[in-house]
């Protein structure tokens, strides 16, 4: 069995070679390389997909919730409640809009935000909610768009990793007022570089974000406010338009191959398989596990089978040396703690095939023993 990487891009890329160089040849004959025609070919499909009016693709999707934040009027001092357990862009992109981060604990099953837990942790200062869709759920949206609504926030949805998630029938992208995509490499929908995209159904929003990532300037060298440069460029949209068509397939296969270690490890007692959330679909942009036993240990005994494992994430916002001016404490969120010092992700990418799956299985079962 050959070495079996988190997740395998050169498999991938062989498989649709010829359209993606197809694709990045015309950008280069085109010598068009900042919002031309590929970008707004982009924008125009990735919207169509989700299911929002406008789609604006930007620099990244650290950059896409950032100018999300902007865009709906988030402004210094103002706090935006987020998940504790989630990767740090998300904490830095309300820092960056010049907000204040306030987190809340997860459900332990489900591992996304807690809405009771939001309820609790709002003040006269909380302007915005950014629920995260995290490893490729979403987010309790009906509870989260009800308190939003009493309390008058806004929410901004971090779906950075729940490209193609659906919840009662509508996709991740299409609840808040603005709706941040990562198309990091090794994301669902993933680029050959950095780039990311907001979605949104508000013209207005649209409008403040078309200008925020072009240094706040609508009409060229007129720059009516202060904005950044932050634009996908026409080459990362030339390859995210050729893979946007597989993205469906891509998720399903996600699906097949997390049915099958669904199947393979539900019967080990030291095993804890992810939660599904109520309404929501899967797409798998991880396949998370909680184990017990010497994690470290045993992500070194799978390496040296030829696997490799990751953990998302080893250290919660709240603990991050970053964050320690927040006054955070170990034991305020005592679920995203525990699940960090337990959790495991296992391979997972589309072309996993069924024993590439088993073996995997087959060697985290013999090291559980």
């Amino acid at each position: 069995m050959h070495m079996i990487p988190l997740v395998d891009l050169k498999t991938q890329y062989a498989a649709h070679r010829e359209e993606l160089l197809q694709a990045v040849t015309d950008v280069l004959e085109s010598t068009s390389f900042i919002l031309g025609r590929q970008v707004a070919a982009f924008e125009e499909r990735f919207s169509s997909y989700i299911g929002s009016r406008y789609a604006v693709g930007v620099a990244s999707g650290t950059d896409a919730l950032h100018l999300s934040l902007r865009a709906t009027g988030i402004s210094p001092g103002d706090e935006v409640i987020t998940a504790v357990n989630t990767f740090f862009a998300t904490a830095a992109a309300i820092e960056l809009a010049g907000g204040r981060p306030v987190f809340v604990d997860c459900d332990p099953r489900t591992y996304l935000i807690d809405p009771d837990a939001v309820r609790r942790t709002i003040t006269p200062r909380t302007r915005a909610l950014m629920p995260v869709h995290l490893y490729g759920q979403v987010a309790p949206m009906d509870e989260l768009a009800e308190i939003a609504a009493e309390h008058k926030l806004v929410i901004i949805e971090d779906a950075c990793q729940a490209h193609g998630a659906g919840y009662k029938g509508r996709r991740a992208g299409t609840f808040g007022t603005a709706a941040a995509f990562s198309f990091y490499p090794g994301k669902n929908l993933g680029a050959f570089g950095d780039g990311g995209a907001v979605t949104t159904d508000d013209e207005g929003c649209y409008q403040r974000l078309l200008a925020l990532r072009n240094y706040g300037s609508s009409v060229k060298y007129y720059h009516p406010a202060f904005g950044i440069n932050s634009r996908l460029d026409e080459l990362q949209a030339a390859v995210l338009t050729v893979k946007l068509q597989y993205l469906e397939e891509w998720n399903e296969a996600r699906v097949r191959a997390a049915d099958r270690y669904r199947k393979n490890l539900s019967s080990h007692p030291s095993i804890v398989l992810p939660g599904q959330a109520p309404h929501s679909t899967h797409v798998y942009h991880l396949f998370v596990i909680q184990i017990e036993g010497d994690r470290d240990a045993i992500i070194e005994r799978m390496a040296q089978k030829g696997i490799q494992c990751g953990i998302h994430y080893p250290l919660p916002l709240h603990r991050q040396e970053a964050y320690a001016r927040l006054g955070y404490e170990e034991g305020d969120f005592p679920h995203g703690e525990a699940i960090a010092k337990r959790i495991i992700s296992l391979p997972l990418f589309p072309e996993m095939s069924g024993e590439q799956i088993d073996y995997v299985c087959e060697c985290l079962i013999g090291l559980l023993r």
